[in-house]
This record gives structure tokens, sequence and C-alpha cells, in this order.
């Protein structure tokens, strides 16, 4: 039975971007999945939020096909179907990345074998035996199976997961009786209204983006020529055959029951692979626990939600990030053990915040009168520039604060999006995906934190104006400390910090 540092199960994209996050501290996880290879099953379209800050911080943005330059804001973005604006935002935190759930793994997958991760794609985690210093696990493979030891296990796999079932963990929350159905379509060309939606007969104008109706939703999303993505949502409904594949005719049968008229559905002209999936059944659920000894759990297998909003593969991913730097510092014996219950009590929260807002957007666009004078409520209210700007905070995920034991007003928050008087932005200086101490005080910090210089990168350089004399940054991106000026009692608080976060010096 071979030993290894982490084993990590499930090769989706939160899985590979925690395995990319400990190479790059020098700790080389095995990666497995039950999957033959990367699935071309379509699924989410793309990301949002302060996980786009976090690629950034790591040299991924452009990687995963972002523009030249730093992400820019997005000026708008739905809750619960209704357009919110944020031209009129100072601090616009929204970003977004259209990218394919499919083409994000196989990207991330490249990444990662080039940081040396052991990917085994059709072997499979069946069971698992918790020791007090290690983890075995057992794999099938080929019809055969083996055994590993492993310091710490990582289940990021799914919301199914195999990993949270054998520890036991409860998964808490609630099942909404809804069944979504989306496919790439092929539509009549003659239909198509350039940059508007599709005009169908003998019912009217079919709007690119979200449709609600008296009983239930369609959305149409033109993300690539020729194949259309087309998805319908219908309240308190079941599915006779759950277990049969989708169909278009399924598909269609409920766009007719939604709109009451025919519209013809096609394989679309473009070659695929075309999604085509029913998911019915809504789950808000939460794991009563992120760690249970040298075992945690990450994205799907820790939290799942309501689609609406995008939340969840952008919180798992910055769970990943989150949990990378703490693991590999276990590993690397940096740091005790208990650096990663912090893990669980930052990254819960956060959790239960996303499964608050993406109930609400769910409960918001159902159909039904009393709902239409909710969202005309809300619609008055989103007029209001502080609630747009809430909101926005809220979707983007920039409105969260850790506990990082430091009063300053940076502390505990994303560092902001600081460009440097040389010209560097503060995300360059985190690619190596190590602590920074951007120094702005002429070498004070600096000097006070020489002894955490093999893991804590210090940056003295100068900024116009400053928005601290010192600030301490996590390889996360969060502000671990912070001063407006380097004396003596802010040195001690630094050493302090530093020792918490990175170990005795």
């Amino acid at each position: 039975m071979s030993r290894e540092s982490v084993v990590i199960s499930g090769a989706g994209p939160n899985g590979l971007l925690l395995a990319c996050e400990l190479a790059l501290a020098g700790v080389r996880p095995v990666v497995l999945d039950r999957l033959p290879g990367p699935s071309d099953e379509p699924k989410a379209n793309g990301l949002v939020g302060q996980v786009i800050r976090h690629l950034d911080m790591r040299g991924l943005y452009h990687v995963l096909g972002g523009e030249e330059g730093p992400p820019r804001p997005v000026y708008g973005w739905p809750f619960a179907g209704m357009a919110l604006s944020f031209l009129e935002l100072d601090d616009n935190p929204m970003h977004a990345l259209l990218i394919t759930q499919p083409l994000l793994v196989r990207l991330l997958e490249k990444h990662a074998r080039g940081l040396g991760v052991d990917i085994r794609w059709g072997h499979e985690l069946i069971d698992l035996e918790a020791h007090a210093d290690s983890v075995s696990v057992t794999v099938a493979a080929e019809g055969q199976t083996y055994g590993l030891r492993a310091g710490y296990l990582v289940g990021a796999d799914g919301g199914r997961s195999m990993v949270r079932k054998r520890l036991g963990v409860d998964f808490l929350g609630h099942t909404s009786p809804i069944v979504s159905r989306i496919a790439h379509v092929g539509l009549p060309d003659e239909w198509l209204v350039p940059g508007q939606g599709y005009d169908i007969p003998e019912f009217g104008r079919l709007k690119f983006g979200y449709n609600r109706f008296e009983r239930g939703s369609i959305i149409v999303f033109p993300l690539e020529p020729e194949r259309p993505l087309l998805g319908t949502t219908e309240y308190g409904q079941t599915v006779d055959d759950a277990d049969d594949a989708m169909t278009l005719d399924e598909l269609w049968a409920s766009v007719r029951r939604i709109i009451g008229v025919d519209v013809p559905l096609q394989t679309p002209k473009a070659a695929g692979p075309h999604a085509l999936r029913r998911l019915e059944n809504i789950n808000s659920r939460q794991a009563e626990r992120y760690r249970v000894g040298r075992v945690l759990l990450l994205g799907d297998a820790a939290h799942v939600h309501s689609p609406m909003g995008g939340p969840g593969l952008n919180l798992g991913l910055q769970d990943a990030v989150n949990l990378g730097w703490k693991l590999a510092a276990v590993v690397n014996g940096r740091h005790s053990d208990d650096l990663l219950d912090t893990y669980e009590s930052e990254r819960y929260p956060v959790g239960k915040r996303v499964m608050m807002h993406s109930q609400a957007q769910l409960a918001l666009a159902a159909p039904g009168p009393d709902v239409d004078a909710l969202r005309t409520l809300f619609g008055e209210l989103a007029e209001h520039r502080v609630v747009v700007e809430h909101l926005a905070h809220l979707l983007a995920g920039s409105d969260v604060r850790y506990d990082v034991g430091d009063g300053h007003p940076l502390s505990g928050r994303m560092v902001p999006e600081l460009v440097l008087d040389d010209g560097r932005r503060v995300a360059e200086l985190l690619h190596r995906g190590r602590a920074v101490l951007l120094d702005l005080s002429g070498g004070a910090a600096a000097a006070a934190a020489a002894a955490w210089a093999d893991r804590v990168d210090a940056a003295v350089t100068t900024m116009t104006p400053p928005p601290a004399a010192a600030l301490l940054i996590r390889p996360d991106g969060y502000v671990a400390w912070a001063a407006d000026r380097v004396d003596d009692t802010a040195a001690d608080a630094l050493r302090v910090a530093l020792a918490r976060w990175f170990g005795a010096g």
C-alpha cells in the first residue's frame, strides 16, 4: 500500500483547482475519479464573482479565456431573473468569465499535470477508513482494487459524495419539487431576432435570458453560434420515469406546457457535445461538518444549492483556494493540524449565506400572483442604490469577512484590486501561491517579518495613496493583518499574525 500526502476523490473543477493549489506549495496529491476521462456533458457555463479574482491571483484568468488586462466588472446581473444594473456603483464587485465546465476541467487538468499532479481517470474510491495518523482508501480500477494510505483525504466527489456518506456526515436541508430541463437546441433561423431573442408564431417574443410565465420559466442563452441553450423550470412537478434519459421530445412537451404553443426543437446544426439534462428536485443542502479528522469535504460534497444566481461552482472553487494553502502548510510541517479547523469556520458560514440567497431567488422565480406581488416590491427596492450595492456584494461574495483576529478595516476581507506605483498589480504578487507582505512603510514591516522569509514574500514598494502602511495577504488573497503605521506595537501584532497563519518563525 503506497503512502501519499493527500488523496483527492473527484477530478472536477474543485478537485483539480485544489490539486493545483497544493502543487504550487510543493505537495503533489493523487487525484482519483471514477469516470474514464473528463466529461463532455455541459453543466455550468461560466464563472462569476470573487472566484474570478482568485483565478487572476494565480495567473489563470487569461489561461481560462479571460480578456487581456485585469478582470473587468460586468455592469449587471440577474437576481431571480430580474435584471440588476451596477452602472452607478463606485465599487462594482461583480466579474464574470464565460467558459463551459468541460473546457474548464480540461484546462485545469492540463495546468495540474504541468505542476506534477498525478490524475488517475477510471480509478474510483470505493471505501475509506480513517486512522489517527492517516486515512486508508480502497480504489477500484480496471476490474481490480488496490489500496492507498494518505495523510489527508479530500472528498470533492459531488453532491452524492461517497466520502461524506462513508463518514456519516449529515447533509442538512430540504428538497424542492421542481423539475428543470436544459438542452442545446436548433430553432428556425427565421425566428431569430439578433441580440434579442426568438419571435415564435402564435406566441410572441421569447427573449434571450430569463422568461417567467404563469406555469413556469424558460431560459434562452445564445452562448455559441447555431446551438442556443434552452431550459425550462416547472414548479411542483415530478417525472414518471426519472431514470430514463431526457429527450428533446420531453423538453418540447415542457415548453408547450409553459407557453401553450408548439416550438419545434431540433438537434443543433453546430457540432456537439450537446447538453441534454434533466434535474428533478432542487436540493438546498449543506454538510453538517466540512472536516472529520483527516478527511475534508469540498465543493458539492459540502454544499448543493439551486443554480439560481450561479453559486455552486464558484463557491466550490473558492473553497479550494481557502483549503489549499492551509492543507499544504500542515503537510509540509509548517503549521499544526488545527489550522485546518479554519477551513470549516471560514467557509461554512459562506456556504450557508449562498444557500440563503439561492433559495430566495428560487422562491422569487416561482409562478403565481403572490410571487408577482413580491417581485413588484423587489423591483421597487432595487431602484435604490444601497439595495443594489448590497445585492451586488452578496452575489459576488465580496461581502465575506473572515475573523482573522485583527481589527483593521481591511483585515479579514479580500485585498482590494491595488495597483502599485511601479505598475504591478497586487494580484501578480500572488501568482506563486505564497503569502505576501505588502510593505508600503519603507521596510519596517519586512524587517519585523524576516523570520518568515522562507514562506512569506515581502514586497517593499510604494503606492499613491497607500491603503495602509502594510498588509499581510494570505495566499487566498484575504488580508490577515494591516496597519496604518508600523511602530513597535504594530510590528508585534504582525508577528502574532504571521505565527497564527504561517507557523512559528
